[in-house]
């Protein structure tokens, strides 16, 4: 650990920041450091059709079909803003469920105002 660090979650100081802290606003900041470790860009960052790597933990999962076939979609979330991941044409995916953390990679575009990555590459990773 490096000294910066200790400071940075420690100390009197951060104690008595996350005492005064709402739970949500803690949770948050503990995803962004999170998806800042495995070096994910911050979702708030991302513009459309570019590729990104995100991270973060899905809060919602569901089977939603898109033009007749079916569609998995899951609400990614990193501290910072939302992005669904979405894969075509299945209907489940072993360990993709709500509270689940995941690293996702892709192409990033904007549907109905919201962000979206298709068939990203994906990562279990171990947490929450």
């Amino acid at each position: 650990m490096s000294t910066a660090e200790p400071a940075k979650r420690g100390g009197l100081r951060g104690f008595f920041a996350r005492l005064a802290s709402p739970q949500s606003e803690i949770e948050a900041q503990e995803l962004r450091e999170d998806a800042d470790e495995v070096g994910a860009t911050p979702i708030v960052s991302c513009g459309g059709r570019r590729r990104f790597c995100v991270a973060g933990t899905l809060r919602t999962v569901t089977l939603r079909p898109r033009g007749g076939a079916p569609a998995l979609e899951a609400e990614l979330y990193d501290g910072s803003d939302v992005i669904d991941l979405v894969w075509l044409g299945r209907r489940k995916i072993a360990g993709i469920e709500p509270g689940r953390t995941v690293k996702a990679e892709g192409l990033v575009s904007m549907q109905d105002g919201r962000k979206v990555m298709f068939n990203p590459r994906y990562e279990l990773r171990p947490g929450s």
